[in-house]
């Protein structure tokens, strides 16, 4: 809840900004590492913004009837932002209203008597304006149509959950280094501290903490004892199946979350992995260390193999290939934002150029996983389909994966299933 007291607080004007630079293509990460306070006011911001994003399309339509002219660009945000904190937060409604007028006066101060008047508007009218969303697909789904249409082609059956987990935040699930100690172990280790989790069947190594912690809280993050990683993205251990010894490539390696979970797993592994942002080198490198993981870390294009690769064969590769994200827009609200149709194009051929390049660095017999956090087939089962019709030496391998479902020649979770993340996993064994 935010203090009432009448000072001057820049943070909704900050906030207004952030969500501004989101919609001219900035992720969210960056818009918040922008935003300035203290250490309250930037937890507010946080929330704020997630929320904001995830019901931008709501906001949207409650604007359009509260406004009979279109604000600025600037004043539309601040009061998209002043909805979702009447509508989704706990904040006092006179606190909000007195509030979000300061902040007009900072980003246009003839704008302040319209957005008191919009604000308070809605407050007398709250109950009529939101049956009223009923009748928009996109506010009531929150979501934008392109999406929506697609979900509906892919998965006609689950388009309100699809929807409805993307809207939703995700919780905090954990992976146990499995070369310090049992899961069982390091459950205990929580319980002590009062951090309640539960261990389920799958993955071997997850714990799913009942409410999210700072990672400073957890036993040993700092030494590598623990990571947060979805369950979802766990899996990969077990979709793999590699053995100590082998020689693995991860193609498109940061942040590490996967390289880790298999060096933990499986010793003795001769790891190689790529990065093609430099930005994202530091952050795989962190994680690399953190985890005690050696691996030959390469700044490349992973496709363009005549840069790196030393034409010795690998016993398996990974592409968790780059996606909409569309699986994990519950954990960031701006894809829903920073995506447009003709992206799944552009990623389909960037995703088909790894797998025809990847493909003959394997050895006979070697096997290549594909991962995508997306739920759309064009990026999952027909992209696998279109490989493995080109390739005539690609077999495509049977997976059992507890929670997924059959999706072509691959598995498909969606999100919010589980508790987890959307995520596509299909394994093709190379038989010339």
């Amino acid at each position: 809840m935010i203090d009432s007291k009448k000072r001057a607080s820049p943070i909704r004007a900050q906030v207004a900004q952030a969500l501004q630079a989101v919609a001219a293509g900035q992720s969210l990460d960056a818009a918040i590492a922008a935003v300035h306070g203290e250490e309250r006011e930037l937890a507010f911001a946080r929330a704020l913004l997630y929320q904001t994003l995830r019901h931008h399309y709501s906001a949207d339509a409650l604007l359009r009837k509260l406004c009979q002219r279109k604000p600025r660009p600037n004043i539309s945000a601040l009061l998209r932002a002043a909805l979702t904190e009447l509508r989704f937060l706990a904040t006092p409604t006179h606190a909000v209203v007195d509030e979000c007028v300061r902040a007009a006066h900072q980003l246009d101060r003839d704008a302040a008597g319209f957005v008191n008047a919009a604000l308070r508007r809605f407050l007398r009218e709250r109950e009529a304006l939101e049956a009223g969303l009923a009748d928009d697909e996109e506010a009531r789904l929150e979501h934008p149509r392109w999406l929506i249409e697609a979900f509906r082609r892919d998965w006609p059956a689950d388009v309100e959950a699809l929807c409805a987990a993307g809207n939703r935040a995700g919780p905090m699930w954990l992976r146990v280094d499995a070369r310090s100690g049992t899961r069982e172990a390091y459950q205990a280790e929580l319980s002590a501290l009062r951090i309640a989790s539960t261990a389920p069947p799958h993955p071997a190594h997850a714990l799913l903490l009942n409410d999210a912690v700072a990672v400073e809280r957890l036993p040993g993050f700092a030494q590598g004892r623990v990571s947060v990683q979805d369950a979802a993205a766990q899996q990969v251990v077990e979709v793999m199946g590699v053995s100590a010894g082998q020689r693995v490539l991860d193609a498109c390696a940061a942040p590490g979350g996967k390289t880790a979970a298999l060096a933990e797993c499986v010793p003795g592994l001769d790891l190689v992995v790529i990065e093609r942002e430099a930005a994202r080198l530091p952050r795989l490198r962190q994680t690399l260390q953190r985890c005690r993981v050696v691996a030959d870390v390469i700044h490349a294009d992973a496709a363009d193999t005549a840069t790196w690769w030393d034409t010795k064969p690998f016993d398996h590769i990974l592409i968790d290939a780059p996606c909409t994200g569309t699986g994990v827009i519950r954990r960031h609200p701006d894809i829903k934002h920073l995506r447009r149709p003709e992206d799944v194009a552009t990623l389909v051929a960037q995703q088909a150029r790894l797998l025809d390049a990847l493909w003959p660095l394997l050895a006979r017999g070697g096997r290549l996983t594909y991962a995508t956090c997306s739920v759309l087939a064009a990026e999952n089962q027909a992209q696998i389909a279109a490989f493995a019709q080109r390739t005539p030496s690609a077999r495509p391998l049977p997976l059992a994966l507890p929670g997924f479902r059959a999706a072509g020649d691959g598995w498909q979770q969606l999100s919010g299933q589980n508790d987890q993340d959307g995520f596509f996993y299909a394994c093709l064994l190379r038989s010339d």
